[in-house]
Order: structure tokens, then sequence, then C-alpha cells
């Protein structure tokens, strides 16, 4: 099955078991902005909890706050979103749609590796154990061609942004001869920027409104807190400030489902250090966030980091980690060595001395910071185009099933009465009332018993619980595993021992450490 029809397939299934809904769905929705259903919520907020535990639970220089989404606009002004906050935009003519050009040129970029990609795949069927990838790769005539293509693509592309060159990004669409998705024609417009932040007022206009913004990240409002933090918790060099909260970006083209959206959530954190140590810092928390990510168990290979070749103004090191989606290797998460512009720039516009004091080497100085930024949509999109699969079962029979990692899974358990009678329901509520103190437990009794145990793998619960007659007698239940159908017998009251563990965060946190 093509890529782009399984990515279909999952955008339908979040909808179909309640993880994502259009917003405004009885309204035809809304462009580019979308609702967690009730299965959507629990997955975000178990990500997220998996996320702040292994900042501010396993880092004891690192705290959290919670910034308030409007802000002063000065902020915006000094951090230079109000005048540098841009993307690139172009226009078809023909279909009157507009798109990111450096949007149109990645992707020309991916369909050379797609292509390259395509040819190793034949060559993996035509020889097969026989099959060398690395030399393919480096004498097979037609991908030398499509990755010498790509490189010089790349090359060329690398060379306008950072020149912000947007005569060439149009020429480089022109020469590649990249076509409109949607009228299939090259009648390109120019090549335009356009900000990205929205806007509203605070105030009534009889009092004089003024002009502010959403904000269109979460990373300022921590550092205009850096010297509350600092001093009430008095914080020592070097120390982070993690925060998870929404931003909002006025994005003309926002696709591929909740991976690009106008109204988002992130988590970050600025690690504040000694000037000079950036670096090291910097490779450090490549590492631990990398290590986080594969604690999930989705495979090494399908993460790979991607050093920025036009680094932000701000920065002097800057790298992203890609997660392989069905529409290729795409960011999560970025790292980035900010260096001290966001508290100079601070301190500049409001008149504020931001430094630190070292008491070891009795001097004041502005902090570096190390930025971590995690995109809380698209870490719940990575989680779901891995986790989604569908199976062929011995017979011939089919199911869909969410391969969820099971401290991040909606449900945790699903006690199931055999039938809707003789006591048995319950004998099911009795232990849905005891474990669901320590573990999201959810009670289900419509449908037959496969029927049943379909549901709860489409929604990704790791174990489901069958009560039957002899667990009247016998105090024990059958206890099933999703991705292996297997079932065991095991007595109720060893239930919790057995699965606290597996369904907890603690797992996840201790294999991230383990990895780190």
């Amino acid at each position: 099955m093509a890529q782009e029809d399984v990515f279909k397939k999952i955008v339908a299934h979040c909808k179909e078991y309640g993880f994502v809904f259009p917003s405004s769905d009885i309204y035809d929705g809304l462009g580019a902005v979308y609702d967690y259903g009730q299965n959507g919520v629990e997955l975000k907020n178990n990500i997220k909890q998996y996320w702040w535990q292994s900042m501010v639970l396993l880092h004891d220089n690192i705290v959290g706050i919670d910034s308030a989404i409007f802000m002063h606009p000065t902020i915006w002004k000094a951090s230079g979103h109000v005048d540098a906050f841009n993307d690139p935009l172009i226009d078809n003519r023909d279909s009157k749609k507009r798109y990111r050009a450096d949007v149109l040129i990645e992707d020309q970029i991916a369909k050379y590796e797609e292509k390259a990609d395509k040819e190793v795949a034949k060559g993996r069927k035509r020889f097969k154990e026989a099959f060398d990838e690395a030399q393919f790769r480096a004498t097979n005539p037609r991908v030398l061609d499509y990755m010498a293509k790509r490189d010089a693509l790349h090359e060329r592309f690398a060379a306008a942004l950072e020149a912000n060159d947007l005569e060439e990004l149009r020429q480089i669409i022109i020469d590649e001869e990249i076509v409109c998705p949607i009228s299939g024609t090259r009648n390109w417009t120019d090549v335009r920027q356009f900000n990205l932040m929205f806007a509203t007022e605070m105030g009534s206009t009889a009092d004089g409104a003024s002009k502010i913004y959403l904000r269109p990240e979460t990373a300022q409002g921590i550092f205009v807190n850096y010297l509350n933090v600092q001093k009430t918790g008095r914080m020592k060099l070097p120390f982070g400030i993690a925060q998870i909260g929404k931003a909002f970006r006025n994005e003309i083209v926002a696709r591929q489902f909740i991976f690009r959206m106008r109204e988002f959530e992130q988590m970050e954190m600025q690690f504040f250090v000694k000037p000079g140590t950036e670096l090291q810092w910097f490779e450090t928390w490549k590492k631990t966030r990398m290590a986080w990510h594969q604690a999930l168990g989705f495979g090494q290979e399908n993460y790979r980091f991607h050093d920025h070749e036009k680094l932000a103004h701000y920065a002097n090191a800057a790298a992203d980690i890609e997660f392989k989606m069905p529409f290729g290797f795409k960011e999560v998460e970025g790292v980035h060595s900010r260096t001290n512009f966001d508290l100079s720039q601070h301190a500049k516009f409001s008149g504020r001395k931001i430094e630190y004091f070292d008491p070891e080497t009795n001097e004041s100085y502005t902090p570096y910071v190390i930025e971590t930024s995690i995109g809380v949509d698209r870490m719940f999109l990575s989680v779901m185009c891995h986790s989604y699969e569908e199976q062929t079962l011995e017979g011939g029979e089919t199911r869909v099933v969410l391969h969820l990692p099971a401290a991040l899974a909606p449900t945790k358990l699903a006690v199931l009465p055999l039938v809707k009678k003789d006591g048995l329901p319950e004998k099911a509520r009795e232990i849905v009332n005891d474990l669901k103190f320590h573990f999201n437990t959810q009670y289900d009794e419509k449908d037959s018993i496969g029927k049943r145990y379909r549901r709860q793998d489409a929604v990704g619960t790791p174990y489901c619980v069958t009560v039957d007659h002899d667990t009247l007698t016998d105090d024990c239940v059958t206890l099933r595993d999703r991705d292996t159908m297997e079932q065991q017998r095991v007595r109720i009251d060893s239930l919790r021992a057995l699965l606290e563990d597996k369904v907890s965060l603690t797992s996840l946190l201790r294999r991230g450490a383990q990895i780190g």
C-alpha cells in the first residue's frame, strides 16, 4: 500500500476512534485547526507527562513554569518576531492556492531520495540475501544520478536560504519544474515574505486599545521570567526552565493533518549555561533528547539528526531530530544553541539588567542558552503513524491495531465480562473499581468478546481481561496481550503487580535514562 494511502487511513482512524476531530466539525471544520477526542486527549496528556517527568522529575536543576499566552507587545519586538518571523510564500495563478516556497523545494529533494530508495528496494528484491545495500548505493547508476541531483538541489537551496534570495527560490521552483499539486501547472507568482503572528487588541476602543499578539512560541515566556525563577529558586548555573503551552502561527500552508497547524502545543526547555560551555551542552542535550525518543521502541532507523545549514540569527548551532513519517523524515524536535541573544535583547528593550552572578568566579555575565523544543502535536502524530498496523491473521481474518507504547496508551486495561448476566458484569466492575486508582481502566460489555477485543486493539489498549464463569469460583481471569494476542490465566489479586510497571511511565523513563 502506498504511504500516502496509509496516512489517509491513519487520519480516518483518528476520527473514527475518538483521537482527533476536525475543529467545528458540524460547521464543516476550520482549516488547520483540530480538536482532540476522548482517546486523543489521554494519549496527548501521557506524552506531555512523559516529557515533563523526564525534564523536571529526573533533573534536580530543571524547574517548570506556565507563562501567559498574552504578553507585552515589546517582547516580540525584542525577540525579532515583529520584523523577521516570516515564511517565503508563492502562489499558483491557476489554482489560486498559496504554498511555502521552501516546503515545495524540500519536497522535491525528498522525491529524489524516494526515487533512490525505490531503486534500492528493487535491488534488494532482485538479489535477496546476497544484496549489499552500501555497495549498491555506491555503484548503481540510477541511484548515483538521483543522489547527485538531490545534492545539487540541496546545495543551491541552502545557498538561497542563507542569502534570503527570494528570486532564487522562485527560479529553483521553475528550473526543477515543480508543479502545483492542485492545477498541475507551473504558473507561479514571485516569492514574498509573510509574517506568521496573529494580532489582536487588548482593551476597549473607547479607552484606546493596544495591539498585542498571540504568542508564536512559548520560549519568550521563559526568557522574560529568567530573573524571577533564578532568584526565587536560588538556581545556580547550569539550570533549566521547562514549559508546556499553546502557541499560534498564521500558517498559510497548513497541511498533513496535525503536523502543521495554526494552534498547536509546544514542550520547551531553556537550559542556561556559562558562556563557552554551550557547545558541549548542545551535544549533551542532543544525545539526551534522542534517547528520550528512542526509549519508545520505534526503532533507531526511524530517527535521524538534521543539522541546520542556515542558522537563525541568534544561534551558533542547531539540529533537528527527524522521525520517519509516512510522508518522509520530518522534524519533531529542535535542539538549538541560542547564545545569549534572547536575554540580551530583553535587557536592552526592558532596561533591566538580566545577568547571573557567578560566585565561583566573582563575576556577572549573561548566560548562554540551549533550547530543546518539541511539538506535542507532531509527537502525537509520530506515535500514531508508527503504531498503526493492518494485520492479516491466520484464517484470513484482519484487524487494525495500534501498537502504542503501553505507558502512553489512553486506556491501560479493558475489563470484559464474557456475558452480561450470571454475576459476571458485577465481578468485572469490582476489578475496574479496584484497579482504576492505579491506572486507566475501562469496562466494556457491548458486542461479542471478539468484537470487543478488536475495538480495544484499534484504540491501542495493551491488555484486556476477560471475566468468565470460572472466575466466580477460582478468582482467576484471562489476560490478553494486544500485540501477541496471547492469553494466560492469572489471579485477580496479581493483576496490579503484573501490569503496573509495564504500563507506568516509570518504565519508559528508566529506559530513556539507560539509553542516554
